[in-house]
């Protein structure tokens, strides 16, 4: 048979004898090559998300060294400002301690003063019955 009679499915093989005989395929129809080195491996393309962050990784290391080295500038002005916020407090907890003795002074010198000067005390009672009831009240003077 002529290799175009064969039909599809279908190949010569050399048995061990030398003889040639025709067999039926079980594997891929397609020709093996008959060379014995093997096809070279096909190039994939890089994923954009691969080629996204390769490019990125410099710029956020440069970022992070950048960061390092603003603040190893900064810290001389981070300490004086923590203690200067530190000062601040010191001066806020005075203030109010001696406001809270000058205002004790000054209210044991109006309790000391005769009582004409004091203001009229003046008290005040309300009553209501029921919910929706008219309210009601004395109002007294001293």
């Amino acid at each position: 048979m002529r290799a175009e009679e064969i039909p599809p499915g279908v190949q010569e093989v050399i048995l061990p004898s030398g003889e040639r005989a025709l067999a039926y395929s079980t594997g891929p129809t397609n020709p093996q090559p008959t060379s014995a080195a093997p096809a070279a491996p096909v190039a994939q393309p890089i994923p954009a998300w691969a080629k996204s962050t390769a490019l990125l990784a410099p710029t956020i290391g440069a970022g992070i060294g950048m960061a390092a080295v603003g603040l190893s500038t900064a810290v001389p002005g981070l300490i004086a400002m923590s203690h200067a916020l530190w000062a601040a407090a010191a001066l806020l907890a005075t203030g109010g301690t001696a406001a809270a003795v000058v205002v004790g002074r000054v209210r044991a010198r109006i309790t000391a003063a005769p009582q004409a000067t004091q203001r009229p005390h003046i008290t005040q009672y309300i009553t209501a019955t029921g919910l929706f009831g008219r309210a009601n009240g004395t109002i007294n003077h001293r």
